[in-house]
Protein backbone atom coordinates (compact mmCIF):
# COMPACT_ATOMS: atom_id res chain seq x y z
CA UNK A 1 0.00 0.00 0.00
CA UNK A 2 0.98 3.49 -0.53
CA UNK A 3 0.58 6.66 0.80
CA UNK A 4 1.11 10.14 0.80
CA UNK A 5 1.79 13.09 3.53
CA UNK A 6 -0.13 16.14 3.35
CA UNK A 7 0.48 19.31 5.18
CA UNK A 8 -2.46 21.66 6.58
CA UNK A 9 -1.55 25.17 7.77
CA UNK A 10 -3.64 27.82 9.57
CA UNK A 11 -3.06 31.25 8.56
CA UNK A 12 -3.91 34.65 10.59
CA UNK A 13 -4.12 37.52 8.91
CA UNK A 14 -5.03 41.32 10.10
CA UNK A 15 -6.46 39.96 13.00
CA UNK A 16 -8.74 37.32 10.86
CA UNK A 17 -8.31 33.96 11.43
CA UNK A 18 -8.84 32.05 7.91
CA UNK A 19 -7.96 28.16 7.12
CA UNK A 20 -5.81 27.56 4.46
CA UNK A 21 -5.07 24.07 3.66
CA UNK A 22 -2.20 23.20 1.63
CA UNK A 23 -2.39 19.78 0.09
CA UNK A 24 1.20 18.59 -1.45
CA UNK A 25 2.02 15.15 -1.91
CA UNK A 26 5.56 14.99 0.28
CA UNK A 27 6.74 11.69 -0.10
CA UNK A 28 5.13 7.85 0.40
CA UNK A 29 5.80 4.22 0.27
CA UNK A 30 5.45 3.80 -3.23
CA UNK A 31 8.14 4.31 -5.81
CA UNK A 32 9.68 7.66 -6.53
CA UNK A 33 8.07 8.21 -9.65
CA UNK A 34 4.59 7.17 -7.84
CA UNK A 35 4.91 9.45 -5.08
CA UNK A 36 7.23 12.08 -5.16
CA UNK A 37 8.04 13.10 -9.32
CA UNK A 38 6.91 16.36 -8.99
CA UNK A 39 9.11 19.68 -8.04
CA UNK A 40 6.53 20.32 -5.31
CA UNK A 41 7.92 17.49 -3.41
CA UNK A 42 10.74 19.46 -2.54
CA UNK A 43 10.78 22.13 -0.09
CA UNK A 44 12.31 25.15 -1.66
CA UNK A 45 12.13 28.90 -0.93
CA UNK A 46 11.87 31.54 -3.56
CA UNK A 47 10.24 34.81 -5.17
CA UNK A 48 10.99 37.10 -2.14
CA UNK A 49 9.66 40.49 -2.33
CA UNK A 50 9.85 42.88 0.35
CA UNK A 51 6.71 44.64 1.61
CA UNK A 52 7.77 47.48 4.27
CA UNK A 53 9.81 47.86 7.67
CA UNK A 54 9.04 49.73 10.74
CA UNK A 55 11.61 51.44 13.03
CA UNK A 56 10.59 50.85 17.27
CA UNK A 57 12.18 53.50 19.36
CA UNK A 58 15.63 52.77 20.75
CA UNK A 59 14.25 53.86 24.36
CA UNK A 60 11.42 51.74 24.35
CA UNK A 61 10.73 49.37 27.34
CA UNK A 62 9.25 46.30 28.32
CA UNK A 63 6.76 44.41 30.17
CA UNK A 64 9.33 43.89 33.62
CA UNK A 65 9.87 46.16 36.45
CA UNK A 66 12.97 47.85 37.49
CA UNK A 67 14.80 51.17 35.99
CA UNK A 68 14.41 52.03 31.97
CA UNK A 69 17.75 51.03 31.11
CA UNK A 70 17.28 47.72 32.74
CA UNK A 71 14.10 46.91 30.65
CA UNK A 72 15.00 48.95 27.11
CA UNK A 73 14.44 46.41 24.62
CA UNK A 74 17.10 44.97 22.60
CA UNK A 75 15.02 43.84 19.89
CA UNK A 76 15.87 41.02 17.30
CA UNK A 77 18.56 38.65 18.59
CA UNK A 78 16.34 36.23 17.13
CA UNK A 79 12.34 36.12 16.01
CA UNK A 80 10.57 32.86 16.00
CA UNK A 81 7.19 32.18 14.84
CA UNK A 82 5.33 29.71 16.59
CA UNK A 83 2.60 28.18 14.38
CA UNK A 84 0.59 26.49 16.66
CA UNK A 85 -0.39 28.79 18.44
CA UNK A 86 0.00 31.71 16.15
CA UNK A 87 2.43 33.60 18.54
CA UNK A 88 5.68 35.66 17.64
CA UNK A 89 8.32 35.69 19.70
CA UNK A 90 11.74 38.30 19.70
CA UNK A 91 14.63 37.35 21.78
CA UNK A 92 17.28 39.91 23.28
CA UNK A 93 21.02 38.53 23.87
CA UNK A 94 22.71 39.65 27.49
CA UNK A 95 21.96 43.23 27.43
CA UNK A 96 22.87 46.62 27.29
CA UNK A 97 26.98 46.49 28.16
CA UNK A 98 28.98 43.53 26.50
CA UNK A 99 28.35 41.51 29.84
CA UNK A 100 29.96 44.50 32.44
CA UNK A 101 26.40 45.33 33.03
CA UNK A 102 23.40 43.99 35.70
CA UNK A 103 20.57 42.29 32.99
CA UNK A 104 18.74 39.66 33.33
CA UNK A 105 18.10 37.76 30.15
CA UNK A 106 14.44 37.84 28.66
CA UNK A 107 12.57 37.24 25.44
CA UNK A 108 9.80 38.96 24.07
CA UNK A 109 6.10 38.00 22.58
CA UNK A 110 5.16 40.75 20.38
CA UNK A 111 2.25 40.88 18.21
CA UNK A 112 2.10 42.65 14.93
CA UNK A 113 -0.72 43.20 12.68
CA UNK A 114 -0.36 41.84 8.73
CA UNK A 115 -2.02 42.97 6.04
CA UNK A 116 -3.84 40.40 3.20
CA UNK A 117 -0.35 41.43 1.00
CA UNK A 118 1.80 40.87 4.07
CA UNK A 119 2.56 43.97 5.19
CA UNK A 120 2.99 44.74 8.97
CA UNK A 121 2.06 47.89 11.80
CA UNK A 122 1.16 48.41 14.84
CA UNK A 123 4.13 46.25 17.00
CA UNK A 124 3.77 45.94 20.56
CA UNK A 125 5.14 44.07 23.36
CA UNK A 126 2.71 41.71 25.13
CA UNK A 127 4.52 39.48 27.54
CA UNK A 128 8.14 39.83 29.07
CA UNK A 129 9.34 36.33 30.31
CA UNK A 130 12.74 36.04 32.04
CA UNK A 131 15.09 33.45 31.96
CA UNK A 132 14.87 31.48 35.38
CA UNK A 133 17.40 29.26 37.63
CA UNK A 134 14.56 28.75 40.35
CA UNK A 135 14.58 32.07 41.81
CA UNK A 136 18.07 33.52 40.37
CA UNK A 137 17.75 34.94 37.30
CA UNK A 138 19.77 34.06 34.21
CA UNK A 139 22.49 37.25 33.79
CA UNK A 140 24.51 38.80 30.86
CA UNK A 141 27.26 38.84 32.86
CA UNK A 142 30.59 37.63 31.29
CA UNK A 143 31.32 34.45 33.26
CA UNK A 144 33.31 34.71 36.64
CA UNK A 145 35.28 32.62 37.35
CA UNK A 146 36.12 32.34 33.59
CA UNK A 147 36.02 28.73 33.41
CA UNK A 148 32.55 28.01 34.84
CA UNK A 149 29.35 29.19 33.16
CA UNK A 150 27.19 29.83 36.44
CA UNK A 151 23.89 31.79 35.43
CA UNK A 152 25.53 33.48 32.76
CA UNK A 153 23.87 33.75 29.37
CA UNK A 154 23.81 35.54 26.05
CA UNK A 155 21.02 34.16 23.91
CA UNK A 156 21.20 34.20 20.71
CA UNK A 157 19.10 31.75 19.01
CA UNK A 158 15.11 30.41 19.62
CA UNK A 159 12.84 28.24 18.56
CA UNK A 160 9.40 26.30 20.21
CA UNK A 161 9.45 22.87 20.95
CA UNK A 162 6.35 21.87 18.42
CA UNK A 163 6.06 18.58 20.91
CA UNK A 164 6.18 20.05 24.22
CA UNK A 165 6.07 23.76 23.63
CA UNK A 166 8.83 24.49 25.70
CA UNK A 167 11.84 26.83 24.63
CA UNK A 168 15.27 26.22 23.38
CA UNK A 169 17.39 28.71 23.46
CA UNK A 170 21.18 29.05 22.14
CA UNK A 171 23.98 30.75 23.80
CA UNK A 172 26.94 32.07 22.81
CA UNK A 173 29.18 32.09 26.10
CA UNK A 174 29.04 28.29 26.09
CA UNK A 175 28.60 28.24 23.72
CA UNK A 176 25.38 26.30 24.97
CA UNK A 177 21.71 24.60 24.39
CA UNK A 178 18.89 25.21 26.67
CA UNK A 179 15.55 24.34 27.67
CA UNK A 180 12.61 26.02 29.32
CA UNK A 181 9.77 26.08 30.15
CA UNK A 182 7.03 28.77 28.86
CA UNK A 183 7.51 30.78 31.85
CA UNK A 184 11.17 30.89 31.22
CA UNK A 185 12.14 28.16 34.24
CA UNK A 186 15.37 26.15 33.21
CA UNK A 187 14.74 22.36 32.45
CA UNK A 188 17.98 21.69 31.53
CA UNK A 189 21.06 22.13 29.10
CA UNK A 190 21.97 19.81 25.99
CA UNK A 191 25.64 18.46 25.96
CA UNK A 192 27.90 20.94 24.04
CA UNK A 193 30.64 18.63 22.12
CA UNK A 194 33.82 18.86 23.71
CA UNK A 195 35.59 20.71 20.80
CA UNK A 196 33.54 23.75 20.67
CA UNK A 197 34.45 24.44 24.35
CA UNK A 198 36.50 27.96 24.23
CA UNK A 199 39.87 26.51 25.93
CA UNK A 200 43.89 26.26 25.84
CA UNK A 201 44.18 22.77 24.04
CA UNK A 202 47.11 22.00 25.71
CA UNK A 203 46.20 22.46 29.07
CA UNK A 204 41.98 21.71 28.35
CA UNK A 205 41.25 24.91 30.67
CA UNK A 206 38.51 26.58 29.36
CA UNK A 207 37.87 30.56 29.53
CA UNK A 208 34.19 31.35 28.76
CA UNK A 209 34.70 35.09 29.05
CA UNK A 210 37.42 36.14 26.80
CA UNK A 211 39.54 34.89 23.73
CA UNK A 212 42.84 35.15 26.29
CA UNK A 213 44.56 31.96 27.09
CA UNK A 214 42.39 29.98 24.73
CA UNK A 215 43.65 28.15 21.51
CA UNK A 216 40.83 26.02 20.49
CA UNK A 217 36.78 26.04 20.48
CA UNK A 218 34.55 29.03 19.44
CA UNK A 219 35.61 32.74 19.49
CA UNK A 220 33.99 34.62 22.15
CA UNK A 221 31.21 36.68 21.12
CA UNK A 222 31.01 34.30 18.54
CA UNK A 223 29.12 31.06 19.87
CA UNK A 224 25.78 29.48 19.39
CA UNK A 225 24.02 32.49 17.52
CA UNK A 226 21.89 30.22 14.84
CA UNK A 227 19.10 28.14 15.91
CA UNK A 228 16.28 26.27 13.97
CA UNK A 229 14.64 23.08 14.50
CA UNK A 230 12.59 20.64 12.36
CA UNK A 231 9.07 20.50 11.85
CA UNK A 232 8.76 17.42 13.71
CA UNK A 233 10.48 18.84 17.20
CA UNK A 234 12.93 15.70 17.03
CA UNK A 235 16.20 17.31 15.92
CA UNK A 236 17.38 20.99 16.35
CA UNK A 237 20.53 22.86 15.24
CA UNK A 238 22.79 25.21 16.41
CA UNK A 239 25.09 27.13 14.29
CA UNK A 240 28.19 28.91 15.33
CA UNK A 241 28.44 32.68 14.05
CA UNK A 242 32.01 32.04 12.56
CA UNK A 243 34.61 29.59 12.71
CA UNK A 244 36.59 28.32 15.83
CA UNK A 245 39.69 29.40 17.05
CA UNK A 246 41.42 26.01 15.95
CA UNK A 247 40.15 26.49 12.55
CA UNK A 248 40.95 29.77 11.26
CA UNK A 249 39.49 32.15 14.09
CA UNK A 250 39.30 35.49 12.11
CA UNK A 251 40.51 34.13 9.22
CA UNK A 252 38.31 31.39 9.07
CA UNK A 253 35.21 30.81 6.62
CA UNK A 254 33.72 27.59 7.80
CA UNK A 255 30.94 27.60 10.27
CA UNK A 256 29.84 24.44 12.58
CA UNK A 257 26.14 23.72 12.22
CA UNK A 258 25.47 21.32 15.39
CA UNK A 259 22.33 18.76 15.00
CA UNK A 260 21.22 17.92 18.21
CA UNK A 261 18.99 15.19 19.32
CA UNK A 262 16.11 16.60 21.13
CA UNK A 263 15.39 13.28 23.24
CA UNK A 264 18.61 12.95 24.55
CA UNK A 265 19.79 16.59 24.46
CA UNK A 266 23.46 14.78 22.67
CA UNK A 267 24.76 15.83 19.46
CA UNK A 268 24.22 13.67 16.45
CA UNK A 269 26.39 15.02 13.81
CA UNK A 270 28.14 18.34 12.42
CA UNK A 271 28.55 19.91 9.13
CA UNK A 272 30.34 22.81 8.22
CA UNK A 273 29.00 25.89 6.13
CA UNK A 274 31.10 28.06 4.05
CA UNK A 275 30.67 31.95 4.45
CA UNK A 276 31.16 34.08 1.46
CA UNK A 277 34.28 35.70 3.33
CA UNK A 278 36.45 35.86 6.29
CA UNK A 279 36.52 39.47 6.75
CA UNK A 280 34.57 43.17 8.02
CA UNK A 281 33.28 40.49 10.90
CA UNK A 282 31.98 38.59 8.91
CA UNK A 283 29.26 35.83 10.38
CA UNK A 284 25.64 34.28 10.45
CA UNK A 285 22.86 35.42 12.69
CA UNK A 286 20.71 33.45 11.93
CA UNK A 287 19.09 29.65 10.71
CA UNK A 288 15.49 28.79 9.82
CA UNK A 289 14.70 25.28 9.24
CA UNK A 290 12.61 24.71 5.58
CA UNK A 291 12.36 20.87 5.90
CA UNK A 292 13.83 18.38 4.06
CA UNK A 293 17.65 19.10 5.18
CA UNK A 294 17.09 22.72 3.98
CA UNK A 295 17.67 25.67 5.69
CA UNK A 296 17.33 29.59 5.71
CA UNK A 297 21.31 31.02 6.77
CA UNK A 298 21.33 35.02 7.34
CA UNK A 299 25.31 35.68 6.42
CA UNK A 300 26.38 39.18 6.98
CA UNK A 301 29.17 41.44 7.82
CA UNK A 302 29.41 44.18 10.50
CA UNK A 303 29.11 47.47 8.73
CA UNK A 304 26.28 50.01 8.59
CA UNK A 305 24.03 51.62 11.18
CA UNK A 306 25.12 50.42 14.42
CA UNK A 307 26.64 51.80 17.67
CA UNK A 308 29.78 51.53 16.92
CA UNK A 309 30.01 50.08 13.49
CA UNK A 310 31.84 51.74 10.18
CA UNK A 311 29.19 52.66 7.82
CA UNK A 312 29.88 51.10 4.46
CA UNK A 313 29.57 48.32 2.91
CA UNK A 314 26.92 46.46 4.26
CA UNK A 315 26.31 43.45 3.24
CA UNK A 316 23.01 41.34 5.02
CA UNK A 317 21.88 38.51 2.73
CA UNK A 318 19.93 35.17 3.11
CA UNK A 319 20.81 31.93 1.35
CA UNK A 320 18.94 28.39 1.10
CA UNK A 321 21.22 25.34 1.99
CA UNK A 322 20.77 21.72 2.24
CA UNK A 323 22.33 19.79 4.61
CA UNK A 324 21.82 16.45 2.57
CA UNK A 325 24.93 15.01 1.23
CA UNK A 326 27.12 16.78 3.72
CA UNK A 327 30.01 15.26 5.91
CA UNK A 328 29.52 14.93 9.21
CA UNK A 329 32.67 16.57 10.32
CA UNK A 330 32.57 15.77 14.49
CA UNK A 331 36.27 14.05 14.30
CA UNK A 332 37.12 16.63 11.10
CA UNK A 333 39.55 19.19 11.44
CA UNK A 334 38.69 22.18 8.89
CA UNK A 335 40.15 24.50 7.01
CA UNK A 336 40.78 28.01 7.50
CA UNK A 337 40.19 28.47 4.17
CA UNK A 338 39.83 26.90 0.16
CA UNK A 339 37.55 24.50 -1.34
CA UNK A 340 36.32 21.69 1.37
CA UNK A 341 33.90 18.85 -0.81
CA UNK A 342 31.76 17.86 2.65
CA UNK A 343 30.77 21.58 3.08
CA UNK A 344 26.74 21.51 2.93
CA UNK A 345 25.26 23.06 -0.20
CA UNK A 346 24.76 26.70 -0.80
CA UNK A 347 22.23 27.62 -3.20
CA UNK A 348 21.91 31.13 -4.67
CA UNK A 349 21.49 34.35 -2.20
CA UNK A 350 17.54 34.35 -2.19
CA UNK A 351 17.11 37.73 -0.17
CA UNK A 352 18.59 41.04 0.36
CA UNK A 353 18.26 42.94 3.60
CA UNK A 354 20.45 45.60 2.85
CA UNK A 355 18.34 46.41 0.13
CA UNK A 356 15.48 47.86 0.88
CA UNK A 357 16.10 51.14 3.43
CA UNK A 358 14.09 53.44 5.55
CA UNK A 359 14.01 56.89 5.37
CA UNK A 360 13.80 57.02 9.12
CA UNK A 361 17.46 55.85 9.10
CA UNK A 362 18.80 58.26 5.75
CA UNK A 363 17.87 55.04 3.69
CA UNK A 364 20.76 53.64 5.57
CA UNK A 365 21.38 49.44 6.45
CA UNK A 366 21.16 48.88 10.01
CA UNK A 367 24.51 47.06 11.31
CA UNK A 368 22.74 43.71 12.85
CA UNK A 369 20.43 42.12 11.08
CA UNK A 370 19.86 38.89 13.25
CA UNK A 371 16.63 37.69 13.48
CA UNK A 372 14.69 35.57 10.72
CA UNK A 373 11.32 33.94 10.84
CA UNK A 374 8.76 32.90 8.80
CA UNK A 375 5.45 33.69 9.53
CA UNK A 376 1.75 32.76 8.73
CA UNK A 377 0.24 31.75 5.16
CA UNK A 378 -1.61 34.24 3.48
CA UNK A 379 -5.05 33.79 1.42
CA UNK A 380 -2.39 34.22 -1.72
CA UNK A 381 -0.56 31.39 -0.84
CA UNK A 382 2.48 34.07 0.07
CA UNK A 383 4.00 33.16 3.33
CA UNK A 384 5.21 35.94 5.31
CA UNK A 385 8.84 36.82 6.86
CA UNK A 386 10.18 38.47 9.35
CA UNK A 387 13.88 40.00 9.35
CA UNK A 388 14.38 42.57 12.41
CA UNK A 389 17.45 43.87 13.84
CA UNK A 390 19.86 43.47 17.14
CA UNK A 391 20.07 47.71 18.25
CA UNK A 392 22.81 46.82 20.88
CA UNK A 393 20.31 48.75 23.05
CA UNK A 394 22.31 51.65 21.32
CA UNK A 395 24.76 51.42 23.71
CA UNK A 396 28.94 51.38 23.44
CA UNK A 397 31.87 51.39 25.56
CA UNK A 398 35.03 53.44 25.67
CA UNK A 399 38.63 51.41 25.76
CA UNK A 400 37.70 51.12 30.00
CA UNK A 401 34.68 49.66 30.10
CA UNK A 402 32.29 52.37 30.70
CA UNK A 403 28.92 52.11 28.96
CA UNK A 404 27.20 55.68 27.57
CA UNK A 405 24.01 55.63 24.88
CA UNK A 406 25.02 56.66 21.74
CA UNK A 407 22.51 59.27 19.79
CA UNK A 408 22.57 59.21 16.41
CA UNK A 409 21.79 62.06 13.40
CA UNK A 410 20.51 59.59 10.88
CA UNK A 411 20.78 61.89 7.95
CA UNK A 412 24.53 62.76 8.03
CA UNK A 413 26.82 60.89 5.52
CA UNK A 414 28.26 58.74 8.54
CA UNK A 415 25.99 59.06 11.55
CA UNK A 416 28.77 57.19 13.88
CA UNK A 417 30.99 59.99 12.86
CA UNK A 418 28.87 62.60 14.09
CA UNK A 419 27.37 60.56 16.97
CA UNK A 420 27.10 62.00 20.71
CA UNK A 421 27.79 59.53 23.58
CA UNK A 422 25.64 60.42 27.19
CA UNK A 423 26.26 58.40 30.43
CA UNK A 424 23.47 55.13 29.88
CA UNK A 425 20.11 56.76 30.81
CA UNK A 426 21.03 60.87 30.93
CA UNK A 427 20.99 63.41 28.33
CA UNK A 428 23.73 65.49 30.12
CA UNK A 429 27.38 64.60 30.71
CA UNK A 430 27.41 64.26 27.06
CA UNK A 431 30.48 64.54 24.20
CA UNK A 432 30.85 63.74 20.51
CA UNK A 433 31.82 60.51 19.89
CA UNK A 434 35.10 61.89 17.77
CA UNK A 435 37.01 64.30 19.80
CA UNK A 436 35.08 63.60 22.99
CA UNK A 437 34.18 67.66 23.03
CA UNK A 438 31.04 68.50 25.44
CA UNK A 439 28.17 67.94 23.38
CA UNK A 440 24.12 69.03 23.79
CA UNK A 441 21.78 66.59 22.32
CA UNK A 442 18.81 68.15 20.24
CA UNK A 443 15.72 66.74 18.77
CA UNK A 444 17.69 65.77 15.40
CA UNK A 445 19.34 62.88 17.28
CA UNK A 446 18.42 59.86 18.41
CA UNK A 447 19.18 56.59 19.92
CA UNK A 448 19.36 53.75 17.24
CA UNK A 449 15.87 51.91 16.64
CA UNK A 450 14.98 48.38 15.95
CA UNK A 451 14.01 47.66 12.61
CA UNK A 452 11.58 44.90 11.92
CA UNK A 453 10.84 44.23 8.11
CA UNK A 454 8.21 42.16 6.32
CA UNK A 455 8.75 39.90 3.24
CA UNK A 456 6.33 37.47 1.68
CA UNK A 457 7.89 34.42 -0.36
CA UNK A 458 6.69 31.32 -1.83
CA UNK A 459 8.04 28.03 -0.03
CA UNK A 460 6.99 25.00 -1.53
CA UNK A 461 6.49 21.99 0.43
CA UNK A 462 7.08 23.67 3.76
CA UNK A 463 5.74 22.28 6.97
CA UNK A 464 6.07 24.28 9.55
CA UNK A 465 6.71 22.93 13.16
Amino acid sequence: MSYKKYAVQWSAVSGATMLALTLTACGGESSTADACANSACVTNFSDAVYQNGLTLAGGAVDLSTGTETERRLGYFSDIYYDPSRRQWWGLSDRGPGGGVLQYDTRVQRFEVDISPTGAISNFRVVQTVKFMRGTQPFNGFAPNPTNALGNAFDPEGIVINPKTGNLLVSDEYGPSLYEFDRTGQFIRAFTTPAGLIPRNATTSVANFAADTGNTAGKRTNRGFEGLAISADGAFAYAMLQSAMLNEGGGAGIYNRIVKFDVATGAAVAQYAYAMDRADQGQGISALVALGQDKFLVLERNNRGIGAGAALATADKVVYQIDLAGAVDVTNVSLPATGAFAGAVKKGAKVMDLAANTLSALGNKSPEKWEGLAIGPLLANGNYVVLAGTDNDYSVTQNATGTQFDVHFRFTDADPFATSIQCPIGSTSGCFFTAGNAPATLTSAYGLVPGVLVAFTAKITAYVSP
